[in-house]
């Protein structure tokens, strides 16, 4: 059975070859995005793939996606495209990730030109790849420019409001049925460290961060304030969590103790991956610390005009 599905993928990726050799438009116009920060990417500059793959969460798609994706063919998991389908769709680009399509990454070429991000969630990386390629670099320098205001302001203000309790030592943590991992790096711990926060101490030295079985370990989450990142509808994990938060060394830390252990919103601090993901991981950052947003320059014009009010642009 499986040499037939061999064969029947090499025949549909032989035709996909031929068509490859044809002479391929200037701009890519059919674009399949295989991890969840190019589908977020290539939303943000305005285009609309012809292929995504399944979300992790709110399946089939976020929810924040689903407007722009209306009707967009699904070719299988992040993990485990479909070959056969990603071929049927006859793409012009594909863009893929060399961490989770590398062993597949010779069969994606045969299809079609194929860009790859060294990660999933390097969103610059990803926004400044898709972009290049598709003749949108003017889109994606405005994207970066407006993150890169929002992120100093971001920083200017949090200093100002928390005077000496700044920076504050961060830990974002997201339980699982059976363990809980805490996370230094990646798509959060990334976006985190470009605000000014700081990590654990525990923590600095541990790569992507550490996977802990044992509420023993507790005492490596210690930090100023914890993020909590939880699967929604999700029995196992939901008591998984309740049981580590009742134990006694939950309650010694610091986060705890000053009520400082906040629920954060997955998609958006994990799951999503791209600037649209990052820009609404800061709103909530935005919100949870209390500060003033910049409004976006023509709202900011605007109101200037009119005298009505002091504005933060």
């Amino acid at each position: 059975m499986l040499r037939c599905v061999l064969l029947a993928a090499c025949a549909t990726l032989a035709y996909a070859t031929a068509e490859a050799s044809e002479e391929q438009p200037t701009t890519p116009a059919r674009i399949v995005t295989l991890y969840q920060g190019a589908t977020d990417s290539a939303v943000a500059l305005g285009i609309t793939p012809i292929g995504v793959v399944d979300s992790w969460l709110e399946k089939p798609m976020y929810h924040y996606l689903r407007d722009a994706l209306t009707n967009v063919e699904h070719v299988g998991l992040e993990t485990q495209p479909n070959l056969e389908k990603i071929a049927w769709l006859a793409p012009d680009l594909v863009v893929a990730s060399d961490f989770r399509h590398a062993r597949v990454a010779p069969l994606l070429s045969a299809i079609a030109p194929t860009v790859t991000a060294p990660n999933v969630f390097g969103f610059r990386t990803t926004l400044t790849m898709i972009a290049n390629a598709t003749g949108r670099e003017a889109q994606a320098s405005e994207l970066l420019q407006r993150w890169d205001a929002r992120v100093a302001d971001f920083r200017q203000q949090i200093a100002t409001q928390m005077g000496n309790e700044w920076p504050q030592k961060v830990a974002v943590i997201r339980f699982k049925s059976d363990h809980v991992r805490i996370y230094t790096s990646g798509f959060a711990g990334s976006i985190l460290d470009e605000l000014g926060f700081e990590q654990p101490d525990t923590l600095q030295t541990q790569g992507w961060g550490m996977k802990l079985s044992s509420t023993e370990n507790i005492p490596a989450l210690d930090a100023d304030v914890i993020f909590v990142l939880l699967e929604p509808d999700d029995a196992a994990i939901a008591n998984n969590y309740r049981h580590w938060a009742s134990h006694p060394l939950w309650q010694q830390l610091s986060a705890v103790q000053n009520q400082r252990v906040y629920e954060a919103e997955p998609v958006s601090w994990m799951m999503g991956g791209g600037i649209l993901a990052a820009n609404a991981m800061l709103d909530e950052l935005y919100s949870h610390y209390g500060l003033t947003q910049p409004l976006p320059r023509q709202a900011c014009r605007a109101l200037a005009a009119t005298s009505v009010e002091q504005t933060t642009c």
